[in-house]
């Protein structure tokens, strides 16, 4: 698998941010640990482009895999646009939903798919411009969003290679629903509904409430995942987490992952949504910490609220 990441070069620092929201610096980056994100005035299409050319490396996919949350526009898929900006003509393309788990449902499919001999080179992409979303009447969350995207190219392990996706659990709570949402722009809050204010085409979150779910249910996910692989905890060499916030990624080591397996930039990228599991990977590899035959967990949350664990043989 080979990965890359786009981040906008325009920086936006918790100094820059925190009078827009009514608060300090130092509130800013106490709550969320976000010291600085990028912000993108460029659609997720062209930002998902740009990691995908980087990890493509001038092959040709057989397939196009969207794995994102924030939209061009709801239809066609967005996945189109990306192809569009790539100039591939002819081959398939789709988006899988699973707000910021969707690189992990999408690598879980995608294996799926290349193990059935159904495509040979798949393109999954993440993208998010997350930005324009966000809530600046809500600090909380607003000040934990960034731009950014993230991309891996999937082909079938060579015969002497071992390797592989060695389990994958995900889990999912509705009774969660309500504690992440954006609840315009489908049937419900129609845009053209007078009942629809402009904050329900807005992110909302309850952070306190999500981390308390998550934590409850962590150990659960992590459990199925462990004993489809039949692996313990400690024989993991690196821990890729959602950067879903600064205290989220504080407890992952209460979990038995010390910290210093822990990829954590969650300082300098904010929450990129989805993009930001990949994102993590893609920095992993560029800066050496991940080699092949190592054994990875890719582990994290999203609205609904599901948590999915995956482990990977790299």
């Amino acid at each position: 698998m080979k990965t890359a990441l786009y981040a906008p070069p325009h920086t936006e620092t918790a100094q820059q941010l925190a009078p827009r929201l009514g608060r300090s610096p130092e509130w800013v980056v106490d709550r969320t640990g976000v010291v600085e994100r990028r912000i993108s005035d460029e659609s997720m299409a062209v930002l998902g482009a740009r990691a995908a050319c980087e990890a493509l490396q001038g092959t040709a996919p057989d397939l196009i895999v969207n794995a994102s949350l924030t939209p061009i526009q709801l239809i066609p898929d967005s996945s189109v646009f990306i192809q569009r900006e790539l100039g591939l003509e002819g081959i398939p393309s789709f988006s899988i939903h699973a707000t910021c788990l969707s690189f992990l449902v999408g690598l879980q499919a995608c294996g799926a798919l290349i193990q059935a001999g159904s495509f040979r080179r798949i393109l999954l992409v993440s993208a998010e411009q997350g930005s324009v979303c966000r809530d600046l009447s809500e600090p909380e969350s607003a000040a934990l969003i960034g731009d950014g995207a993230a991309a891996a190219v999937l082909e079938r392990a060579p015969t002497d290679s071992d390797s592989a996706l060695l389990g994958f659990a995900m889990r999912t709570y509705p009774a969660g629903a309500a504690h992440t949402e954006l609840r315009g722009c489908g049937t419900r809050r129609h845009p053209n509904d007078p009942r629809t204010r402009p904050t329900d085409n807005l992110f909302q979150m309850n952070g306190p409430r999500i981390y308390r779910m998550a934590y409850s249910h962590a150990d659960e996910v992590l459990d199925d995942a462990f004993a489809q692989a039949g692996l313990s905890r400690g024989e993991v060499d690196l821990v890729v987490p959602h950067q879903a916030s600064g205290p989220m990624l504080k407890a992952i080591p209460r979990f038995g992952f010390p910290e210093h397996k822990v990829i954590d930039l969650i300082s300098t990228y904010g929450n990129c949504i989805a993009a930001s599991i990949p994102m993590a990977l893609a920095t992993a590899q560029q800066q050496g910490r991940l080699s092949r035959g190592d054994t990875v967990l890719l582990f994290g949350t999203g609205a609904g609220l599901s948590l999915a664990a995956m482990i990977l043989r790299f």
